[in-house]
């Protein structure tokens, strides 16, 4: 089988890494047991046939092993007793030059026989990046680790397939759940609830769908949720504010529906919100959304919420990125935007029924480099100068607002930098009024006649007149 560039290079990279890293190794250490060294050989092998594992680590693995095979001691050494060791971690696929695990073959199999994990009772992390991209391999394979992972992370497998099942319960120390970019499908189980230990569940992009469990709410040390780009459906958890030590919250693009629950206003350490594209609707901005003080980032984009801007922003003075696009909101633009949000960089307001004008006072806004309002019924001149809408760029957004308008003086030069702005018109000039009186003056000197409106006394013109310039 043709091997790829790109794993060619890897394998190439990852031969010089380990002849060099082989040198002068001492064997300092107890010899890692006869189970553990044949179950790693057999997974190097059911991963990547090209590499002739056992003739390039003939020796201990625990002495001499691939960059991604780790040992440590389970039991201390004694004066009497040399200790045990055994094998602590397993990380496969290539990801940099810095990081060179055993890469995998385009030719991984998909008969990883789950009693090969079993066979590291201390396996504390477990890893794959990009490994499992042609044959069918099933979750279920690591059903068979050990209670002592803390770790189980699984990157950009597209033929991985499975559920979860509540054999995941048995992982009393699981600290990191990360299975992103795979096919595995299903419900979150039950079971998912009880890992009381648990800090990171990032189950994004993959095919799962259903409810979320009730219990979801007991994982108190949990500090990031991501289960975006699946079919989840069904409201957000009640008691989801139960979660106090939550610092990133994303179930954007799924099925989700109903009302944001009030108790996520218990969410005072998260810094990252992504609700968007899902089918929430007719709720608004919450109000006590102004609760969690520590938000960054906030995404509601894609749902039908309705309602106006809420006046929220003096509380949320760190905020950096704001998404509400297509989100059916009507009123005005809040000026406060501009005044308390010093930090926004990513502000998008496009696609609602926005009324009113820009505020001027989104010029105050220096780091901000996004600015999208396109599609929505505002009006009147566009406030910005010419250094602000040089720094944006084509990232300032305006066009489907047919009152907004260009001061004439800035049409040139603005849509030089900017494209979309000549989709806006110049505005029409308000007549000054310097200029009339004065008029009115030689008209009635030459005989003239001065119209009904403009007939009042010759002192008293005089005196406007000298008053306006």
């Amino acid at each position: 089988m043709a091997i790829s560039s790109s794993s060619s290079y890897a394998l190439t990279f990852f031969i010089s890494y380990l002849l060099i890293t082989q040198l002068g190794i001492a064997n300092s250490q107890p010899v890692l047991n006869s189970v553990e060294q044949e179950s790693v050989y057999r997974v190097l092998e059911s991963l990547n046939s090209d590499v002739p594992w056992r003739s390039l680590f003939p020796d201990d693995l625990c002495s001499s092993a691939p960059h991604g095979v780790v040992c440590g001691y389970t039991t201390m050494p004694t004066e009497t007793d040399p200790g045990t060791v055994n094998v602590l971690e397993l990380s496969f696929g290539y990801v940099s030059d810095h990081n060179p695990n055993p890469p995998c073959g385009p030719n991984s199999t998909g008969f990883l026989d789950p009693l090969l994990f079993a066979s590291f009772p201390y396996l504390q992390k477990l890893f794959f990046y990009n490994c499992f991209t042609q044959q069918p391999v099933s979750l279920q394979a690591f059903s068979r680790v050990g209670s002592f992972l803390e770790e189980l992370v699984i990157v950009e497998n597209p033929s991985l397939f499975g559920s979860l099942n509540e054999s995941i319960s048995n992982m009393k120390n699981l600290r990191r759940l990360v299975i992103t970019g795979t096919n595995v499908s299903g419900e979150i189980p039950y079971g998912f609830g009880l890992l009381e230990n648990l800090e990171e569940a990032t189950l994004s992009r993959n095919r799962l769908a259903g409810t979320l469990p009730e219990n979801m709410s007991k994982l108190k040390k949990l500090k990031i949720l991501d289960l975006s780009q699946n079919g989840f459906e069904g409201n957000i958890p009640a008691d989801i504010g139960g979660l106090q030590n939550l610092i990133k919250l994303d179930l954007g693009s799924n099925l989700f529906s109903g009302d944001f629950p009030a108790s996520m206003k218990g969410l005072k350490c998260l810094e990252l919100l992504d609700l968007s594209y899902n089918k929430f609707s007719n709720s608004g901005i919450p109000l006590f959304f102004s609760e969690m003080s520590k938000l960054k980032v906030m995404h509601l984009s894609g749902n039908e919420l309705g309602g106006a801007i809420p006046d929220i922003w003096g509380k949320l003075r760190g905020i950096s990125a704001i998404g509400f696009s297509g989100v059916g909101l009507v009123g005005n633009i809040p000026s406060s935007i501009g005044v308390f949000l010093s930090n926004l960089t990513y502000l998008a307001l496009d696609n609602n029924k926005l009324i009113g004008g820009v505020p001027l006072e989104f010029g105050r806004l220096k780091l901000l480099n996004e600015l999208n309002l396109k599609n929505n019924n505002l009006s009147g001149r566009l406030p910005f100068s010419a250094k602000f809408v040089s720094r944006l760029g084509g990232k300032l957004e305006v066009q489907g607002n047919p009152e907004l308008c260009l001061d004439k003086r800035a049409f040139m030069s603005f849509t030089k930098v900017n494209r979309n702005l000549g989709h806006l018109k110049v505005c029409h000039s308000v007549e000054n009024p310097k200029s009339a009186l004065p008029n009115i003056i030689s008209a009635s000197s030459i005989g003239y006649k001065v119209p009904i409106g403009y007939q009042v006394p010759s002192l008293l013109v005089t005196f406007l007149w000298l008053f306006f310039i």
